[in-house]
């Protein structure tokens, strides 16, 4: 559709070659690139050889991590065996297996929990880390997942990246397997008929391995020690050609074509492909963020996240991920790419998203999902995704139907398109396109709700009248910061202040504990220091448990406050320099 590009966007646009896209895609996905295997290597040594055939210095490095493949895994029940599979970072059984009375509950809900006390609970859902926590602290002995159609390979810890000796305690205690639709329908009639005595299996190969990452550059001009982010996982389940060949395709052809841009280019492009994806819970990401840190924190400008693309059937563009500071790229795009309008969706805990902490401004996970309907084969697959209109990547995600067949040419070069354009955009603008003024919005309407369940337990004012502040001085920033009335060295410091800014709004925003760890896997709340509010409300008044919250509280609305605090200061120092040059 390319509706309304700039000449320099429909040159890039024109450079974006389908056939290159789906050689890429092909090359990556021959072979199953399980973490820290000699076929993934193979496929991050043809990735390195590629960039560099492009002029980009690359560099592959490796590193210790947590990794869990699974292996084999057996099911019987009632004497008939049926067929299932296991899932990284469960815990093996014994040699004699897991024996136990099976319990069906269905679809999961927490009222059913008080079942499942020294049984084997059988639950309608893909294997989520989340149900497992609950069913563990139920006391399930183990748990049997039927996914639907298809069996999905998933990852059942919420342990982010490699475990540390802080949250080593939390992986997963509980045997695990997962059936489809068919053997699950076999297994509630035995259950149903009295024979839910069953026995398991399930081998797990849990350990610390070397591990690839690939890093690459294409160095910018003015600000060079600026950077983008742009970042993948190589490692797949089964052939993944999808989930991750199109978006390692996309990668490399970003690079093949913004190369020739290079000498445009004000903000270096750093591509960045890890390994520990699918079985290692994001270990290549946080690795790579806690080895350096103090230089993500200090001059990354934004992280551009790429996963599953191209998909065929894949026509819903509007919903992929963003932040309220970044939505506003993602809606240029899409609308002159896909003449579709943007909504976007807020991230949850999920998909290499390492990098808050360090307080980067993010943008997207995938790029285009697959409309929902009524099709069996996506009815689990919509259940985790679903959103206004898109449900996920496909029946096929993290299955062994992730194959070449199911890449639409088509799809794969407009999403490359949306991802070329935008990371250009981030490069080229004399000025960071990060909208401080949309995060600041959204943390105000987020302590409005939060002060409308709690006003007479919690006193919010301080909070609302600095983001009131904030808000009032980030405006009058917006509305005066032009390109032509800014010297070429304030637009530097102009720059550098608005990613000061965001290293204190991204955390606010996103990060429950310590900026230099790693939140757990688990569903989030915006703005999570004071999302024991909601709690707070919902118990009696002046209670024990009340006063515990309430006292909680106290100190972390003044972390928020301080937070604030310094937002405003490092903002009034930018007005100042704004408003001086505006004079002039």
């Amino acid at each position: 559709m390319n509706s309304g590009l700039s000449p320099i966007e429909y040159e890039i646009t024109s450079e974006i070659d389908s056939n290159q896209l789906l050689e890429f895609n092909r090359e990556i996905a021959k072979e199953v690139r399980l973490s820290g295997s000699t076929e993934e290597l193979r496929a991050f040594e043809y990735a390195k050889r590629t960039l560099e055939s492009y002029g980009l210095s690359t560099k592959l490095t490796f590193h210790d991590a947590y990794i869990s493949i699974p292996g084999r895994a057996s099911l019987v029940a009632g004497n008939q065996d049926i067929a299932c599979i296991t899932h990284s970072m469960a815990p093996s059984t014994d040699v004699e297996g897991l024996k136990g009375t099976a319990v069906y509950i269905g679809e999961f809900s927490e009222e059913k929990l008080k079942l499942v006390d020294g049984r084997i609970a059988v639950v309608e859902s893909i294997a989520l880390p989340e149900i497992l926590l609950q069913l563990e602290a139920s006391k399930a002995i183990g748990a049997i997942f039927i996914n639907g159609p298809y069996t999905h390979e998933m990852i059942v810890s919420t342990v982010w990246g490699s475990p540390s000796e802080e949250n080593i305690d939390s992986m997963p205690k509980i045997p695990v397997v997962s059936i489809n639709n068919e053997n699950g329908l076999t297994l509630r009639s035995l259950i149903d008929q009295g024979e839910n005595d069953v026995i398991f299996h399930a081998r797990v190969d849990t350990k610390w391995i070397k591990t690839p990452t690939l890093t690459a550059e294409i160095r910018g001009n003015e600000e060079a020690d600026h950077f983008v982010l742009f970042s993948g996982h190589i490692d797949s389940w089964h052939y993944g050609a999808m989930d991750n060949g199109s978006a390692n395709a996309t990668m490399m052809e970003v690079a093949r074509v913004l190369s020739k841009f290079q000498k445009n280019m004000k903000r270096s492009l750093r591509f960045a492909f890890w390994s520990g994806h699918s079985h290692g819970r994001y270990s290549g990401s946080q690795n790579y963020c806690d080895s350096h840190w103090e230089e993500i924190h200090e001059n990354c400008v934004m992280h551009f996240y790429v996963d599953s693309v191209g998909g065929k059937g894949a026509t819903i563009l509007s919903e992929s991920n963003c932040m309220a500071e970044t939505k506003e790229i993602a809606a240029e795009y899409v609308w002159k790419i896909a003449e579709q309008k943007f909504i976007g969706s807020r991230y949850g805990r999920y998909a290499d998203q390492s990098f808050w902490g360090a307080g980067v401004p993010s943008l997207f996970m995938g790029m285009s999902e697959q409309p929902i309907s009524a099709d069996p084969n996506s009815k689990m697959v919509f259940e985790l995704f679903k959103g206004k209109k898109a449900g996920g990547f496909g029946w096929w995600w993290h299955t062994v139907e992730d194959t070449i067949d199911k890449i639409d040419p088509v799809n794969l070069k407009r999403d490359c398109e949306i991802y070329a354009l935008s990371i250009y955009k981030v490069l080229m603008d004399p000025i960071v396109p990060i909208n401080q003024v949309a995060a600041v919005k959204e943390l105000k309407k987020l302590v409005d709700e939060y002060w409308a369940i709690s006003s007479d337990h919690i006193d919010l004012g301080l909070t609302q009248s600095r983001l009131s502040s904030l808000e009032t001085m980030l405006n009058e920033i917006y509305q005066h910061k032009t390109k032509d009335t800014l010297p070429k060295e304030d637009l530097k410091e102009l720059n550098q202040s608005l990613i000061r800014i965001s290293r204190i709004l991204v955390p606010l925003n996103y990060v429950e504990n310590d900026i230099f760890d790693h939140d757990p896997a688990n569903k989030t709340c915006p703005l999570p220091a004071l999302s024991s509010i909601r709690k707070m409300s919902e118990v009696e008044k002046n209670s024990h448990e009340f006063h515990l919250i309430q006292t909680s509280l106290r100190r972390k609305i003044n972390k928020v406050n301080y937070s604030l605090k310094r937002a405003i200061e490092e903002t009034e120092a930018l007005r100042i320099m704004v408003n001086k040059d505006q004079i002039k």
